[in-house]
């Protein structure tokens, strides 16, 4: 096999790379010509991926070629758009975002970034640590609360830090149970795993057992050896009857260092599996085998990731699913869930914080911050606040307009402000509101190296690949943008209002990301270092998950416990819901992902576009029958916040009185992304509600959404008012 840029034929090269798409990194094998990617395979011999690729990752040179991406700085004026040079953009974005924070204070800038930073190694060290501090506003928003914020309260409350994350061992385990979790076509999601359906083959070739409790028959459903239907937001009921069944049957086996088993049987103790069972369509006897099943596994392990994390009690699910895994001994357990310890440890090395709630409250609701973020369900309310009003918004690879519940409001919000600036490569339903576009090069373009999803990756690897293709002069990457809008706002705070270290902090952007991750790397005592790296890029191989507990815990004492208060009450107040009567005529809307796409911002390749359509609202053809209505149809789907116009299809993939529409489509039909808006299809966050989240996590309630489906029918053409 070529290794990185030597030469496959004439003028042809072979260059190693690592997908940044989604949680999976993926190392890939780029083969390039004439200055363009020709073809993308996965690269056998990285340790964490084993050769695995999807379709998106093919789709990366379509990415980078895209005629839609813009190469320059675009400032507006009024409805119409103009290049500009990059001194000249940013000078603007300095004098307006400088003026009003003298004017107006710090927390008048409000920050929204989306989930492509993550995946970022410059997003994390200049964006999120760099700009953010710089701005020092509590208006910061981001898609975490769209969708893992769950996950990481969970991880503070019980284990001391947001990114001390147990997850599957899948490769030694004999027994995985899924709650909302689709990996087949997620690849995992707070949960790195590569590869995954070779790796439940092995799980079943080694005698064990997939179980998956889902409202709908996804792929990785209908690949189990159970798919255990649920009716949608009512997860919670199953999963706190099954821990009661586990206690009552005295088959709990903690480790030593738990605490809270007395306080946790009387919080279980109403949810018996025949008082759930009504509520949520699974049997009573089924809530106990599956219960019993998990418990006498000798190596087991539960997961849940969106279909559980973005409802009602989307908190109390994630914390429960932690405590079944901790109540069998499956917690720190080969085979079991086990925290990933990476090379680059943003734990060890305090790089990130534990992740504080409640320091500061939306003004409206009183919602509160975690880990410095507010919920963005209430970005909107937020933003156009008439008391101490927010005068500017800086949106980093994100898109609330689209991809947040109320986004006609966020719009309509972003649209008064007096200022908004965009690192984004697209003019999007949000960015086009802004009044400067910063475009950074293109994934392809720059060195890739993920260190935070490799917290939650299944097998502790770690790998660093050098851009594939080279950028023009005139383009800027992404840590770049940050700095320079960080330092050009630090030149005009007074010295009187700076942070106290403000000095270290100018000096830290001053640096490359791959120099911070080198001094990360070494303040992470793992052995490796980026000379190591270099000379490996098919990345490096640090072994299994291996226990780490309870040494790496950073709660006090190093113990766990069990029942955090904030998830007790949350069980006791649940409790008082038991006895609601079920409508048997509701519908409950869900939503749904597809292989080809990554949330919104995927949909613009004709690659992964082709085919049939995929926007359609799927219902089971019983419930469309009641309605007068067949496969095929255009109806009216509506919520208590707002209605769609949707194209049914008729599924027996999901229960009866379950409709599920994915997100990602109703793209505006502007210039700005021309194959994703001709894609038409609803914007399924007309019907959710900002106005509903998770009380315990803030995040918004994206499943188990109320919704009525009736015939539509629009006013011909020409037809009087």
């Amino acid at each position: 096999m070529t290794e990185t840029g030597d030469p496959v034929s004439d003028g042809t090269t072979r260059r190693l790379g690592t997908c940044p798409l989604c949680e999976a990194m993926c190392g890939l094998e780029f083969t390039v010509s004439a200055g363009s990617i020709t073809s993308v395979r996965g690269d056998a011999k990285d340790p964490l991926s084993r050769g695995h690729l999807c379709p998106k990752a093919t789709a990366l040179g379509d990415l980078h070629t895209d005629p839609d991406r813009l190469r320059r700085p675009l400032i507006r004026h009024g409805d119409t758009w103009r290049e500009s040079s990059w001194d000249d953009a940013l000078a603007l974005v300095h004098r307006r975002l400088g003026d009003i924070r003298a004017r107006h204070g710090r927390d008048a800038v409000a920050v929204y970034w989306g989930n492509p930073v993550a995946h970022n190694l410059g997003g994390l060290t200049h964006g999120i640590g760099g700009l953010l501090p710089e701005l020092g506003t509590r208006n910061v928003f981001s898609a975490t609360s769209l969708d893992s914020r769950p996950h990481l309260m969970v991880h503070r409350a019980l284990y001391g830090h947001q990114l001390l994350a147990p997850v599957p061992d899948l490769d030694r385990t004999d027994h995985l149970l899924l709650f909302g979790s689709n990996p087949l076509v997620s690849n995992g999601s707070m949960m790195a795993v590569p590869n995954v359906g070779q790796r439940l083959r092995d799980l079943r070739a080694r005698g064990g057992r997939l179980v998956v409790v889902d409202p709908r028959r996804t792929r990785t459903a209908a690949a189990a050896d159970e798919h255990v239907p649920v009716r949608p937001g009512t997860d919670a009921f199953v999963l706190l009857a099954m821990i009661r069944t586990i206690l009552e049957d005295g088959a709990a086996t903690p480790a030593s260092y738990v605490d809270g088993l007395g306080e946790l049987a009387a919080v279980v103790a109403p949810f018996a599996p025949d008082r759930v069972a009504p509520l949520t369509g699974v049997p009573a006897e089924t809530v106990a085998r599956l219960a019993r099943d998990f418990a006498a596994a000798s190596r087991a392990a539960a997961h849940g990731r969106m279909g559980v994390s973005t409802q009602r009690a989307g908190g109390l699910c994630q914390w429960a699913i932690h405590v079944l895994n901790i109540v069998t001994g499956n917690l720190d357990r080969p085979g079991g869930t086990l925290i990933p310890h990476p090379a680059a440890d943003l734990v060890a090395t305090d790089s990130m914080e534990a992740g504080e709630s409640g320091r500061w409250r939306t003004r409206v609701r009183g919602l509160p911050e975690f880990g410095g973020e507010l919920p963005s369900a209430a970005l909107a309310e937020e933003l156009a606040h008439p008391d101490r009003p927010i005068r500017a918004l800086v949106v980093i690879a994100g898109n609330p307009v689209l991809s947040a519940p109320g986004g006609d409001r966020v719009r309509d919000a972003v649209a008064e402000l007096d200022f908004v600036v965009a690192v984004d490569p697209y003019r999007t339903e949000t960015t086009r509101l802004a009044d400067v576009i910063l475009p950074p090069t293109s994934a392809v373009q720059r060195e890739q190296v993920d260190v935070f999803h490799a917290h939650l990756a299944v097998r502790n690897t770690v790998r660093v690949n050098g851009p594939i293709l080279p950028r023009t002069a005139d383009e800027r990457h992404d840590w770049e943008i940050y700095r320079d809008l960080a330092l050009g706002l630090r030149r005009r705070t007074p010295r009187r209002a700076r942070h106290p270290r403000w000095w270290l902090r100018g000096a830290m952007l001053r640096l490359t990301p791959m120099r911070t991750l080198a001094l990360l790397l070494a303040a992470s005592r793992r052995g490796v270092s980026m000379r190591r790296l270099r000379t490996a890029p098919h990345g490096l191989d640090l072994g299994p998950l291996e226990p780490s507990l309870p040494g790496r815990l950073r709660t006090p004492n190093r113990r766990i416990p069990v029942v955090p208060r904030v998830f007790g009450d949350a069980a006791r107040t649940l409790a008082g819901d038991l006895d609601a009567r079920r409508d048997p005529t509701e519908l409950l809307l869900i939503g749904r992902r597809h292989l080809r796409s990554t949330n919104s911002w995927m949909n613009n390749l004709p690659r992964l576009t082709k085919g049939a359509p995929r926007h359609r609202l799927q219902a089971h053809p019983d419930d469309l029958a009641t309605r007068g209505l067949v496969d095929g149809d255009s109806a009216l789907l509506t919520s208590a916040h707002g209605s769609v116009t949707v194209e049914v299809e008729a599924t027996d993939e999901v229960a009866p009185g379950v409709v599920s529409l994915p997100h990602g489509y109703g793209r505006d039909r502007g210039d700005g992304l021309t194959v994703a808006a001709a894609l038409g299809g609803p914007n399924v966050n007309e019907v959710t509600d900002p106005a509903r989240v998770d009380p315990v996590t803030g995040t918004a309630v994206l499943n188990g959404v109320p919704v009525t489906l009736t015939r539509d029918f629009p006013t011909p053409t020409g037809a009087a008012d």
